[in-house]
């Protein structure tokens, strides 16, 4: 009953997207959810490491140079640019969806609960995978300097950098989830915990500040994953640490900085 329920209200949510004034306003809606999100979030970190505790922090910092004013009016203005093309990609999966295009399903009782999760890890190691061989390919001397350059602006990064990308860029990042929900069946839900967990870890990642513990990249699961020094290494030298959530095409490509170890802990010597 309850899965009836909800497959009926995700159905009368959406309008008919072949019609232009429809399309238009969901685009203009899934934008909203966009740039609310990213100030949300990247305003948070923001607030909380940059301007209310930076001396708590300080000796998690991984660039020492000032963060201006100058850098986080151009890392919002870029992430403006990358919010309208995620809602027009957004608002066209959405029309491919009702045009049946793609393998999103709205009944959960379609699959086994233990299907949400498996899909959610099995989507995530897609999307590493597509971003991890795309981003080798920004950093080809030509396609660097004509598109990836844009992100790559932000020697030393912060919250706001998060999405802060050249159209071109945000453009083919954009396509790796509309690729997968071709491929693999994802409920809504799963969709939505993905994307809250590509921003938040995308915050995290460009915070310049490391938030795991010590030890952290020796423990089991914790040394596959990417956190602030991972990612922090490959704006200092691109050539290194070219993961998105995971470490494992990193160490299996041998592309993983050889300093990380060390320099993830000097960094968490000290306990904020």
């Amino acid at each position: 009953m309850i899965c009836t329920l909800f497959e009926s209200l995700i159905i009368m949510l959406i309008p008919d997207l072949t019609q232009p004034f429809w399309f238009i306003v969901i685009m203009i809606a899934l934008f909203s959810v966009i740039v609310g999100r990213y100030f949300l979030v990247s305003g948070l970190f923001y607030l909380v490491f940059y301007r209310w505790f930076p001396a708590r922090w300080k000796e998690r910092k991984i660039g020492q140079k000032n963060y201006t004013g100058s850098q986080l009016r151009r890392e919002v203005s870029w992430s403006m640019v990358t919010a309208t093309i995620y809602a027009v990609v957004g608002t066209v999966t959405m029309l491919l969806w009702q045009r049946g295009f793609t393998k999103i399903y709205t009944d959960i009782d379609q699959y086994s609960l233990w299907w949400l999760p498996v899909s959610l890890i099995a989507s995530m190691l897609i999307a590493e995978t597509y971003y991890y061989w795309v981003h080798r390919w920004l950093h080809l001397p030509r396609v660097f300097k004509l598109i990836h350059k844009v992100h790559h602006q932000s020697k030393i990064t912060s919250p706001w950098t998060a999405f802060a990308f050249h159209p071109l860029e945000g453009i083919i990042l954009s396509l790796a989830l509309p690729i997968t929900m071709m491929i693999v069946p994802l409920h809504p839900v799963v969709i939505l915990v993905e994307l809250s967990v590509m921003t938040l870890s995308s915050v995290i990642n460009h915070l310049d500040i490391e938030l795991y513990p010590k030890k952290f990249h020796l423990h089991p699961i914790g040394k596959w994953i990417i956190g602030a020094t991972h990612h922090g290494l490959h704006h200092k030298n691109p050539k290194y640490n070219l993961g998105l959530y995971f470490t494992f095409w990193d160490k299996f490509k041998k592309t993983e900085s050889p300093i990380f170890n060390a320099t993830f802990e000097k960094i968490t010597e000290k306990q904020p």
